[in-house]
C-alpha cells in the first residue's frame, strides 16, 4: 500500500512539475512578446532588416500558400457536395466554400503552412547566430539583438500575413470554382454570384485579422526559441521544433478564441 501511495505522489508530483514548466515557459514567451512590443515604438529602426524581412516571409512564402489554398478549396467543394447531395441542398457549395476558407480554412492552413516555413527558419538562423555568438557580437557592437532581429521579423510577419490570407481566400475560393463548373457541373455565372451574395465583408475582414495575429504568433516563436536556443547542433534543432509546435498550437488555440469573440454574441 506504502508502495502505491508513492507511486501515486511520484506520478502527481511529474505531472505538476510539467505543468509548472509549461506554465512558466507562456509567462517568458508572454514577457518576450512584450518586449518586442515595446521596442516597435521605440528607435532605433532598421527598415533594410524589415524590408528583407518582408520579402523573405511575405512573398517567398506565396507559392507555397498558394497551392495548399486551391486544393482546399476543390477538396471542400467535393466534399460539401456530397454531403448537401444527401439533403438536397447541392446549391449550398459556393456559398459554404467561401464562407469556409475566408473565415477558417484560408487563415487557419494559411498560418499553419507560413509556420513550417518560417518559424523554423527563423528559429533555424538565429539559433544559429547564438551558437556562433554573432548575437553577442551585436551586443558587443552596442545593436540591441531584439531591435535589430526580433522586431523587423515580428512585423513583417505581422504586416504580411494579411496579404498571403487575402490571396490564399481568393485561390481557395478560385479552386472551388473550378471543381464547381468542371467537375460538378454547376453554371459559372451562377456560381460566382452565389458566392458573392452570400459572403459578407466582415467574413473577409474576422479572416484578415485572424492572419495579423497569426503572423505575429509565428514569427514571435520563431524569433524567441532562436535566440533562446542550447549550444550546438541539436540545441539547434530542438528551437527549430520548438518553434514549428509551439506556433502550430498557438495558431490553433487563437482561432478558437478569436472565432469565438468574432462569431458569438
Amino acid at each position: 500500500m506504502t508502495q502505491i501511495n508513492i507511486a501515486i505522489q511520484q506520478f502527481l508530483g511529474a505531472i505538476g512539475h510539467l505543468a509548472f514548466d509549461f506554465l512558466a515557459q507562456i509567462g517568458r514567451i508572454a514577457l518576450f512578446g512584450m518586449s518586442a512590443l515595446r521596442h516597435m515604438v521605440t528607435g532605433p529602426f532598421y527598415p533594410r532588416e524589415f524590408f528583407t524581412s518582408l520579402v523573405q516571409i511575405g512573398w517567398f512564402s506565396l507559392p507555397v500558400v498558394g497551392l495548399t489554398a486551391v486544393f482546399t478549396g476543390g477538396a471542400l467543394a467535393l466534399q460539401i457536395y456530397a454531403g448537401g447531395a444527401r439533403f438536397s441542398a447541392e446549391a449550398v457549395v459556393p456559398s459554404i466554400v467561401a464562407i469556409g476558407m475566408v473565415r477558417e480554412l484560408g487563415p487557419v492552413l494559411g498560418g499553419l503552412m507560413v509556420a513550417a516555413r518560417v518559424a523554423s527558419s527563423i528559429a533555424a538562423e538565429l539559433g544559429t547566430m547564438k551558437v556562433t555568438e554573432q548575437i553577442d557580437a551585436l551586443q558587443t557592437l552596442s545593436t540591441h539583438p531584439m531591435k535589430y532581429l526580433a522586431v523587423p521579423r515580428i512585423l513583417a510577419a505581422t504586416l504580411s500575413m494579411p496579404i498571403l490570407v487575402a490571396v490564399g481566400d481568393a485561390i481557395g475560393i478560385m479552386g472551388g470554382y473550378l471543381v464547381g463548373t468542371h467537375r460538378l457541373g454547376f453554371n459559372a455565372a451562377t456560381y460566382l454570384k452565389n458566392t458573392v451574395d452570400f459572403l459578407e465583408s466582415w467574413d473577409v475582414g474576422s479572416g484578415l485579422i485572424k492572419g495579423a495575429v497569426f503572423g505575429f504568433i509565428v514569427a514571435l516563436l520563431g524569433c524567441y526559441h532562436g535566440m533562446n536556443s542550447g549550444r550546438g547542433a541539436q540545441g539547434v534543432g530542438r528551437a527549430t521544433k520548438s518553434a514549428v509546435v509551439g506556433a502550430s498550437v498557438l495558431i490553433l488555440a487563437s482561432n478558437y478564441l478569436l472565432t469565438e469573440v468574432f462569431f458569438t454574441s
